[in-house]
């Protein structure tokens, strides 16, 4: 009991560690979404000779650089470059097409005004499963390194179970408003920022791997915390229904006692009698 009891409690804690790593991780990145953003070419300059627009200027100098687009209303697409770019929750990062690297704006700035409060109660929910998350993962620990007793076990055991089960509905509820607010400033967000196309990158999907071995981890402690209070239980019982037969059979060989006595102190006037009668009766 005691091995199985400690092998769930290592796999808890092991669950916990990972969806605490996994929310952290997810937290300070900004791969919760990418895609690309169609922005117009810059016009050509001396530092910019490739992948822009000569809007005149030396066309025979330019004539044998394939990079280097001639203005006119037809080229259609032509006029414009589609630049990466990756999002978090407090940053908005785009490929700079003027120099290398790149350029970050906050993502708190890019929402529209009526979505900055359910963004800000999506920062505040990631923190608040965060910490729930630690809270869970110490209580986790002292059951498993540091509980003297079942009993100490098993309280330890209940609260961490509590703590990861709010934790994990805490960043539920985070990842899906902020899945909201992103969708709402793709439509109403600057002009200069919404995406051409997007989709949901490996700092989502992190986020999603934390919720899951969260979850994962609050089924196994209630597990184990159900397991050994039925097992704890059941050995009560024996021991109970073990403790009754051994009464039962104490009582029965006490009530065989006391009537064998009973039966010897009825028995001993007469004996003395006939004692009596020997020793005193003429030979």
């Amino acid at each position: 009991m005691k091995t199985n009891r400690r092998c769930r409690a290592l796999l808890a804690v092991s669950l916990n560690l990972m969806a605490l790593l996994f929310s952290t991780t997810a937290f300070i990145t900004t791969h919760w979404c990418e895609g690309t953003q169609r922005v117009p070419k810059p016009s050509c300059g001396k530092e910019k000779k490739t992948n822009c627009l000569n809007y005149g200027g030396n066309e025979t100098a330019n004539e044998t650089n394939q990079n280097v687009v001639h203005y006119s209303w037809e080229t259609g697409d032509d006029r414009f470059l589609f630049r990466y770019f990756h999002t978090g929750i407090w940053y908005s990062c785009e490929e700079n097409i003027n120099a290398a690297g790149e350029k970050c704006r906050s993502f708190i700035d890019l929402a529209p005004a009526s979505e900055k409060g359910v963004l800000w109660l999506s920062v505040v929910s990631e923190v608040l499963y965060i910490m729930l998350l630690v809270v869970g993962f110490s209580l986790m620990c002292l059951e498993l390194f540091h509980s003297s007793s079942v009993i100490d076990g098993l309280k330890l055991n209940a609260f961490a179970a509590v703590f990861t089960v709010l934790s994990g509905l805490l960043g539920m509820v985070a990842h899906m408003m902020y899945t909201q607010v992103f969708q709402v400033t793709v439509s109403l967000g600057p002009e200069d920022w919404r995406p051409h196309s997007w989709d949901y990158g490996w700092s989502f999907c992190l986020a999603w791997g934390s919720f899951t071995c969260c979850m994962a981890a609050s089924v196994t402690t209630l597990n184990s915390y159900t397991k050994t209070v039925i097992e704890f239980r059941h050995k009560r019982k024996i021991f109970e229904q073990g403790f009754r037969e051994e009464q039962n059979f104490l009582d029965q060989e006490a009530i065989k006692y006391f009537r064998e006595r009973t039966e010897e102190e009825r028995a001993e006037p007469g004996d003395l009698r006939l004692q009596c009668l020997h020793s005193c009766s003429p030979n």
